[in-house]
């Protein structure tokens, strides 16, 4: 049987301030009135029944989405007492469905992405479901056609065709200089890296064993004891041994048989607020308003950011990221919003998680 699953777990820190520990950016409704998690399992919906799609998320999130996603079953929702990054999520959701069904087929997707049109999103995952099922020992990503040398994105390159639109990944390349983004790009060889995948369970899981024993035992004890009573405490003991290492370093770029399935689509990944100026039609001056009350005067490619009726006001000021919630307010220019993580970590410090 075909399953989706959505990772929502990570901190969305370089969303601080409205991105907070206990709702992170997959909650906030920044685009569309709709939350980032929520677009994403509408976007899995197109694809798939809800009965069929999990989401993993944080031990403490498992009632907001369940709120924020009342069509879910219950136990769909997977919970990670400590985040341990994409690699053991992945693995957990694996384990789990491996054990409910000895033919699962998972698609991975993120619950920060923006993505469309839906239509071209859902013909890309019905085709990698396909070439899964030709090719059940391999791993298949998304690869988005690059439309600028992100630098923020990491890359891979195309090699052998397989059908029109899939072929086998000849290299990874994470998050490159501005010059050599340029040249990816100009070569129409390689993608963005979406970080969504489609497998066989078994086939993951297989990997992650090849590559991290330690990882594969225990999350395949969790999976056997997911129904049990005994499920909380080998969470509490078992998932924080676990190493925290992505998918793209632990597995991806170590497999042999890695296809890609080209997604034709309007794709952004949220990761930070410079996003916003590629999802939301800026005025005259170039300024950026994700909020409902904002005047400017004088002043040139800001982005201003607000979930509540507080009115923000700029006179002559330009290429600045202002962001306003009820008990904190972030300024700073839009080449430092990368360094917004490192602020978190110094508040973590000297605030001891006050305002996180």
């Amino acid at each position: 049987m075909r399953y989706a699953m959505i990772m929502a777990g990570g901190a969305g820190s370089r969303l601080w301030p409205l991105s907070r520990k206990a709702r992170p950016k997959q909650w906030l409704r920044l685009i569309g009135g709709k939350s980032l998690v929520r677009q994403s399992f509408e976007r899995a919906s197109s694809v798939l029944p809800a009965e069929a799609i999990h989401v993993v998320t944080s031990a403490n999130l498992l009632d907001l989405t369940a709120a924020e996603l009342p069509e879910l079953p219950r136990e769909n929702l997977i919970g990670e007492p400590v985040g341990r990054d994409t690699v053991n999520a992945i693995g957990l959701g694996a384990a789990i469905l491996a054990e409910r069904d000895a033919d699962a087929t998972l698609a991975v997707f993120t619950g920060d992405h923006v993505i469309t049109p839906v239509e071209k999103f859902a013909q890309a995952v019905n085709t990698a479901f396909g070439v899964v099922q030709e090719h059940p020992e391999a791993l298949v990503t998304f690869g988005i056609r690059p439309t600028s040398p992100h630098t923020g994105y990491g890359y891979m390159a195309r090699g052998e065709r397989v059908r029109d639109g899939v072929y086998h990944v000849r290299e990874f390349a994470e998050k490159p200089s501005i010059a050599l983004a340029t040249k990816y790009v100009s070569s129409g060889q390689y993608y963005w890296n979406s970080g969504m995948f489609a497998w066989r369970a078994d086939a993951i899981l297989g990997q992650l064993k090849r590559h991290l024993p330690h990882s594969h035992d225990a999350l395949r004890e969790l999976g056997r004891g997911w129904a049990t009573p005994e499920r909380e405490e080998k969470l509490r003991l078992l998932y924080p041994t676990l190493m925290k290492i992505s998918v793209d370093f632990a597995i991806m770029e170590r497999a042999e048989h890695v296809l890609v399935v080209e997604m034709d689509c309007n794709w952004v990944d949220v990761g930070a607020w410079t996003a916003m100026e590629s999802l939301v039609e800026s005025d005259a001056l170039g300024n950026v308003a994700v909020c409902k009350y904002t005047i400017n005067l004088g002043s040139r490619g800001n982005i201003i950011v607000s979930e509540d009726e507080h009115l923000i006001a700029t006179i002559g000021v330009d290429d600045l990221v202002i962001v306003h919630s009820p008990d904190a307010t972030l300024i700073c220019t839009k080449r430092d919003a990368q360094g917004i993580k490192e602020l978190v970590d110094k508040l973590r410090k000297e605030y001891e998680g006050r305002f996180l």
